[in-house]
């Protein structure tokens, strides 16, 4: 049998180590740092048809020359199929790309950023981005998993203004904190990477590695650093609100649009301007390749009023 002494000691023990916890918890809590006051996400829509009817042609002209786009795509040797697949599939269309590795690959040329650790990698590759954008003022961060459609994604911030705070995607909600979604890709502007770069040099807000007992992912690290500048999450979708940034394929949305409306799967399924699709396979990325940019009904006639020209110098499709 115990003593009083010892058990009086184990007592005190344990609830100091149960208030160290508390302690610990607390805080890095989102909800205990983070403003409640701050809004919640809106809707980000890209332009109507009507809205680009009212330009001029050589407004239009100088709109498909203005809005670039610098690809950020993270990657790592482990992943070399999806990673070769991105490359020279939809990454083509992007106004410049970059692949950030965890580590140096032989196969593939990559950005070495020579650390393992997912949330510092990304830190590191959207600061080295920020730096070598050049006058590129939209950024596009992406796993390798993820396919893009870079002229939807133009599209969607066709009338956005970049020195304005923009992140955008697939947003969610997680207790107090709003983030985008990684797997869907996310956007930002040139005024919301540069509030995020500055933010990175306080550890305070920022951390570059975590100090709680749990680990955060990516996103939500993200997140609570871009609130901290009062960059907040928007969700992209379309005029009927259907959503542009997907975190599925195409083939799990159209099975899964056959379960809501079997008497209109396409109506169910995805927008027609969507931007990202995720969680598919090297061969399923080149056969949406196909679909998207090489495949077109004999007979029927495109005329978008809008063109978004390759970067220079590419063979994209």
């Amino acid at each position: 049998m115990l003593s009083e002494g010892s058990s009086f000691m184990k007592g005190m023990i344990l609830g100091g180590l149960f208030c160290l916890v508390l302690s610990l918890l607390s805080s890095f809590s989102p909800s205990a740092q983070l403003n409640p006051e701050d809004h919640h996400h809106h809707h980000i829509m890209a332009p109507s048809k009507e809205d680009l009817r009212r330009l001029s042609e050589a407004q239009m002209v100088e709109l498909g020359h203005k809005v670039r786009v610098y690809c950020v795509i993270m990657v790592q040797p482990k992943v070399l199929m999806h990673w070769a697949t991105a490359k020279d599939t939809w990454s083509k269309h992007c106004d410049q790309v970059g692949f950030y590795s965890s580590e140096a690959a032989k196969a593939l040329e990559s950005i070495d950023l020579n650390e393992q650790d997912e949330w510092a990698r990304l830190r590191k590759a959207l600061k080295h981005a920020f730096d070598n954008a050049g006058d590129l003022r939209w950024f596009f961060v992406a796993r390798p998993t993820t396919f893009a459609i870079i002229e939807n994604l133009k599209y969607l911030i066709l009338d956005k203004d970049p020195s304005e705070p923009f992140y955008i995607g697939n947003a969610m909600k997680s207790g107090e904190l709003e983030y985008v979604e990684y797997e869907s890709g996310i956007v930002l502007s040139y005024e919301a990477l540069k509030r995020l770069v500055e933010v990175f040099k306080d550890e305070e807000k920022c951390p570059e590695r975590g100090r709680t007992l749990w680990k955060l992912s990516e996103e939500k690290q993200l997140a609570i650093c871009l609130k901290y500048t009062g960059v907040f999450a928007e969700n992209g979708e379309d005029s009927l609100g259907k959503g542009l940034f997907n975190t599925k394929s195409v083939g799990s949305l159209i099975a899964d649009g056959m379960t809501k409306n079997p008497s209109d799967v396409v109506e169910s399924c995805c927008s027609d301007l969507a931007i990202t699709f995720s969680g598919m396979s090297p061969n399923q990325m080149q056969v949406m390749m196909f679909g998207v940019y090489r495949m077109r009904p004999y007979g029927h006639n495109f005329h978008d009023s809008l063109i978004f020209l390759p970067p220079e110098g590419s063979d994209n499709d």
